[in-house]
């Protein structure tokens, strides 16, 4: 093939000028770079980035003794500790795929997830031996099952075939391994928590989750001194690929298993934690963990949080605790992270109200990423950058999903016109930033009007006696629908009844968006914290007073 561009002529690929790109690498060169540095704690174990590596080679080298390579499925069960992080080094530079399963799913889901995926091998943590058992009975074929016999594990059996250590002798830590061929090649398989019918298996490649874990480096301003807190599971979208991420600054990870507020501010306090994630619901544990609990620390902690967009009332009650809050929005399908809500030097001078409804938005578009637009959904025309004209959010980029695991259909639905299509509806601002008004299937149309559930959250979020609140349409003869709110008090509020909440809303918001119907409750929640509005929605139909305590 011949050209006339002479930046193409002679100028060839070669292993010297073109590699794939692949996070497996930050590991490396952080054994090299920091290597008596402590890259994972976790209780009163602390292994250097020196150990670390050797682990991940040790597994990689046993999994490919099984017979374990490219085009293989191993997952783990697991929460935050040092074996659920090196499965995302080890397994992937096997040449196989990770599935990280979310361990508050029950068997028949992960049953349906272990059969759809093909796992191979099964690392799973002895807390959820019960769960476990009775999915891989569910299973039709075998599957070799390893225990993480972790100390701090709460209890549980052993149910595999050898435990996770002795698993790791079989391999040879000096074993060489190489990258992937193609930096498309599948890195990650991630099931999304769908409300209705199977979950979804989202594929992520290595270019992706090299890119996405270097943007949030760089977003989240961790280097080598930072300590990373892992809050976040690492099965959701792979930790954010904070796990990927923090090794490649070179950072140091703090493991948990679980969220505990005394213990997140004990570990804060210990080891000076600087860097930390979660949903607004992890936030909210903190903002009302009990008095005795909470310390005051003599350095800033940087805190990102995804999901719905935290209300204010959460931003500035963490402010005052000493934390700095960070507005990340993302999807599964988009690693984690896609959009930040960068900070801008003119929001220091406003008012703490004002300045915490600016860091609500989800923001700009990732460095990483290629485009964002808020766009119709039917014609993909982008919509005027007004504040006011509702669109659907589109990205895309190389940190979008290869796609849906057997199911070309979604696909197809989700990348239609060369967009990922997030199905968030919101504004684009004079500023550029975006904001997410709600699901598509979460906005009322109350007598034709348009009402953002979310905007009515964020009122009631601001009430002293509120900790969670949720809005859903409620079917109505008249109006077609109007707003029901769900509401959780604080353990210390005084009462409130359902007039006293609408009668604060109507001091608060225009009134053809007041909830008509106000309950008062635990939320459902899904298994990675996110409230569950079909559950509201079915149980609002169900509703005969206007309001109910």
């Amino acid at each position: 093939m011949t050209t006339d561009n002479i930046f193409e002529q002679g100028l060839e690929r070669s292993a010297a000028n073109f590699r794939p790109l692949t996070p497996l690498t930050y590991l490396a060169r952080a054994a090299l770079v920091y290597a008596d540095k402590a890259a994972v704690i976790h209780g009163e174990t602390t292994h250097t980035y020196a150990d670390m590596y050797r682990r991940c080679r040790r597994l990689a080298s046993a999994l490919k003794g099984r017979g374990i390579g490219v085009g293989d499925t191993v997952a783990v069960m697991s929460p935050n500790t040092p074996t659920m992080l090196e499965a995302h080094y080890g397994v992937p530079m096997s040449g196989a795929v990770l599935n990280a399963l979310n361990y508050r799913l029950d068997a028949d889901t992960i049953a349906f997830i272990l059969h759809h995926g093909e796992a191979r091998i099964l690392l799973t943590d002895r807390e959820y031996s019960p769960v476990i058992s009775r999915a891989v009975a569910q299973l039709e074929r075998d599957i070799t099952v390893i225990d993480i016999d972790d100390p701090l594990a709460p209890g549980g059996d052993l149910i595999g075939e050898k435990t996770y250590e002795a698993f790791l002798d079989e391999g040879d830590a000096d074993e060489d391994w190489q990258g992937p061929a193609d930096e498309w090649q599948g890195i990650a398989l991630n099931y999304t928590s769908g409300t209705t019918g199977n979950p979804k298996g989202a594929v992520f490649h290595h270019r992706g989750a090299f890119l996405n874990a270097l943007g949030n480096a760089l977003v989240f301003g961790i280097n080598s001194q930072s300590v990373y807190l892992w809050t976040l599971p690492m099965f959701h979208c792979n930790g954010w690929t904070f796990t990927w991420g923090v090794t490649a600054a070179g950072g140091t990870h703090v493991c948990l298993r679980a969220v505990d507020p005394p213990l997140i501010f004990d570990l804060i306090e210990r080891h000076r934690v600087t860097h930390m994630c979660g949903a607004p619901i992890v936030l909210n544990m903190l903002i009302h963990a009990p008095a005795e609990a909470k310390q005051q620390f003599e350095h800033v902690v940087e805190v990102a949080t995804g999901g719905a967009a935290p209300p204010s009332a959460v931003i500035s009650a963490m402010e005052r605790m000493g934390f700095r809050v960070l507005h990340l929005y993302g999807l599964t399908e988009t690693y984690g992270p896609a959009t930040v809500c960068a900070w801008q030097p003119a929001w220091d001078e406003l008012p703490t109200a004002d300045r915490a409804a600016k860091m609500a938005r989800q923001g700009v578009v990732y460095p990483t990423l290629e485009q964002l637009m808020v766009a119709d959904s039917a014609t993909m025309q982008p919509v005027p950058a007004d504040s006011e004209t509702v669109g659907e959010l589109m990205v895309r980029g190389n940190t979008v999903m290869k796609g849906y695991l057997k199911n070309p259909d979604a696909t197809s639905s989700a990348l239609a016109g060369g967009w990922f299509h997030t199905g968030d509806l919101g504004v684009q601002h004079p500023d550029g930033y975006v904001e997410v008004k709600d699901r598509s299937k979460d906005i009322i149309i109350s007598g034709g009007e348009n009402i953002s559930s979310l905007e009515i959250e964020e009122v009631l979020y601001k009430h002293q006696h509120i900790m969670e609140a949720a809005v859903v349409a409620r079917p109505d003869e008249r109006w077609g629908e109007t707003p029901c709110a769900f509401v959780t008090l604080r353990p210390d509020a005084d009462s409130m009844s359902a007039e006293d909440v609408i009668e604060f809303c109507r001091q608060n918001m225009a009134h053809f968006k007041v909830p008509r119907s106000v309950v008062f409750g635990p939320l459902p929640k899904t298994s990675t914290g996110k409230i569950q509005k079909f559950v509201l929605r079915d149980r609002a139909k169900e509703l005969t007073d206007i309001a109910s305590g």
